[in-house]
């Protein structure tokens, strides 16, 4: 009569030496909100300046802005964005790091 056994006969045991380090960037996002104080051509002209926006771009941001209250405008780290930000606020654009 033959037994067959469930178990393995042998077994393989993994080493949990090995590390793995995994840096993970934490991304941000610059808002741009809606006012009553800012022209279109201004906000446009300010993203293309400051968050090297093409015209495109600058402008389907600063229609998001318009009609949807806010947009984020520009993502990165936060060393890259602070400046940025600042920037936008010296040019009494609404704006925020998230």
């Amino acid at each position: 009569m033959i037994k067959f056994s469930t178990k393995p006969q042998w077994e393989t045991e993994y080493d949990s030496d090995v590390e793995v380090l995994e840096q993970e960037s934490k991304k941000y996002q610059i808002i741009v909100y809606n006012d009553d104080i800012n022209t279109f051509d201004w906000v446009i002209e300010s993203l293309i300046d400051v968050c090297d926006h093409t015209p495109e771009q600058a402008e389907q941001c600063t229609i998001l802005i318009h009609y949807k209250g806010k947009c984020e405008v520009l993502t990165g780290s936060y060393e890259d964005l602070k400046p940025r930000c600042t920037e936008l606020l010296n040019r009494n654009i609404n704006a925020e790091i998230v």
